[in-house]
């Protein structure tokens, strides 16, 4: 996928990523994945960082960029930021690479 930054056209994959994030959660990991009600994945995670002031989307961004390998300013929450399913955006990783990240978590028990 090519991304669209306000002065031009970039080259760089970007892809996107939902899930569902539990904030206060004890620890920083990624719990596995689930399937919602049409039957679409989505990764869940939880964070020790309390739901306010954006502190837990910031403990989120710097878990998934620590988990996918990339920076911290690869990682984004595009959608969401207030609700607990949210949609991240990925900087420099193809679709391919996410749906690898999300079968690795889906065989973890």
């Amino acid at each position: 996928m090519v991304g669209q930054y306000a002065g031009g056209w970039r080259l760089v994959p970007l892809s996107r990523l939902r899930l569902r994030l539990t904030p206060s959660g004890g620890t920083d990991r990624i719990d596995g994945v689930e399937l919602d009600e049409a039957g679409l994945p989505y990764l869940k995670a939880r964070v020790r960082a309390p739901a306010e002031k954006g502190e837990a989307n910031a403990a989120l961004e710097k878990l998934l960029a620590k988990a996918l390998g990339v920076p911290k300013s690869s990682v984004q929450v595009a959608r969401g930021t207030t609700a607990r399913v949210k949609t991240i955006e990925i900087d420099g990783l193809s679709e391919a690479e996410i749906a690898a990240f999300i079968a690795k978590h889906r065989e973890s028990p």
